[in-house]
């Protein structure tokens, strides 16, 4: 076995030609009557403790994840698809086994090494739409993290990135169900109800699931019962968004002469208005939402913000137990209960708030900010 030069350029792999006698080890291992070609030489890992390849410790996973990184650079390089055959032969599984992997790492929040290896998977299976929709879930969820740990311009970051990978997941032939689905439930989540309402209704007839169409069906009809989907709507979200709360609140004063009725409308209002700090009409717009059916986690965590900074401190805390109530491990809703108790003055109730807050988010740069101001260890 002979040593080429790395010409591609991928650190820490070495690039092999392959000898008569490696054959039969890899047309042994194979189940699908694999067979090696000697012309095309076997990219190599180098363990991360070495600097040169010890043939002697040479390993099936070496060869294995030198090929991995290399269909995942460039799944449509020269002799991607030979290397693809190749760990197919040898592990046939590795779709589940590395799936399973990713899920748990991104359940664990270990969400880079969850990508890294969705990222593997698409170098393998370049035409399956599941890895797409997995890629879209994690960067969805990490986004979601960073924004209920206050971390706005890292979470918009991410959800640019899951956009970009719905995107994607979107454009599959045959079109992928789920993806619609989920991705319908994404643009809610981002207020883009025109995006989410066209997702929906591409899903109903790729529909094989009576209570997801039963869902979408649900959801179209609340879009454009209410017309979340109207034009000033989604301009005054993305005003508010990028920080122009002054035109998204003439927008959606717009949006609610013609629609009064519409919660949503009251609680976009409310949004801008405390990023303002007008504390008052913002908890007066956020009331509003509450009393027209709107009165879910989100707007009360929001309203309990402008009562906070308003002294009312007891009808604060009703609102923040309430959106509680419905997400317990809500990291935002958590803070600010630690917040209210270091208002009240209970430095040792707020101190339990931001534990439980590092509990779920280890690395939680507020929780731990706290806990260290007022002298208690995380």
């Amino acid at each position: 076995m002979e040593t080429k030069n790395n010409t591609r350029l991928l650190p820490r792999i070495v690039y092999l030609s392959v000898p008569e006698s490696l054959r039969g080890k890899v047309e042994t291992e194979s189940k699908s009557g694999f067979s090696i070609d000697p012309q095309i030489p076997i990219p190599v890992e180098l363990p991360p403790d070495a600097e040169t390849l010890d043939l002697e410790n040479l390993s099936w996973e070496m060869i294995l994840s030198g090929m991995i990184r290399e269909i995942a650079q460039d799944p449509f390089a020269e002799d991607a698809a030979y290397y693809r055959r190749f760990v197919l032969s040898v592990r046939p599984d590795i779709f589940n086994e590395f799936t399973e992997a990713a899920i748990l790492k991104a359940k664990n929040r270990d969400f880079d090494i969850a990508l890294e290896i969705f990222a593997a998977l698409r170098g393998l299976f370049p035409e399956s739409p599941v890895i797409m929709f997995n890629i879209a879930l994690v960067l969805e969820n990490r986004a979601e993290v960073l924004e209920n740990a206050g971390q706005e311009e890292a979470a918009e970051q991410e959800y640019e990135r899951a956009h970009s990978a719905y995107k994607e997941l979107l454009s599959f032939e045959p079109p992928f169900a789920n993806g619609f689905f989920n991705a319908g439930f994404f643009y809610m989540k981002r207020r883009n109800f025109d995006k989410a309402l066209a997702c929906f209704k591409a899903y109903i007839p790729l529909a094989d699931d009576e209570e997801k169409r039963e869902k979408a069906q649900s959801i179209i009809h609340e879009i454009e019962s209410r017309n979340l989907n109207d034009e000033q709507f989604r301009e005054a979200y993305d005003f508010i968004r990028m920080g122009n709360e002054i035109d998204g609140i003439q927008k959606v004063r717009l949006f609610l002469e013609r629609y009064p009725e519409v919660w949503n409308g009251w609680f976009l209002l409310g949004w801008g208005l405390r990023r303002m700090e007008r504390w008052e009409d913002g908890a007066a717009s956020f009331r509003k939402a509450v009393e027209l059916g709107g009165g879910n986690s989100d707007t009360r965590n929001e309203l309990a913000i402008c009562l906070m900074e308003m002294g009312d401190l007891k009808a604060a805390r009703k609102e923040l137990e309430a959106a509680l109530y419905e997400e317990p491990e809500n990291i935002k809703i958590i803070s600010n209960l630690g917040i209210l108790a270091l208002k009240n003055g209970d430095d040792d109730e707020a101190a339990a708030f931001f534990r439980t807050v590092l509990e779920i988010e280890p690395n939680d740069q507020l929780a731990l900010e706290y806990l260290s101001r007022f002298g208690h260890e995380g």
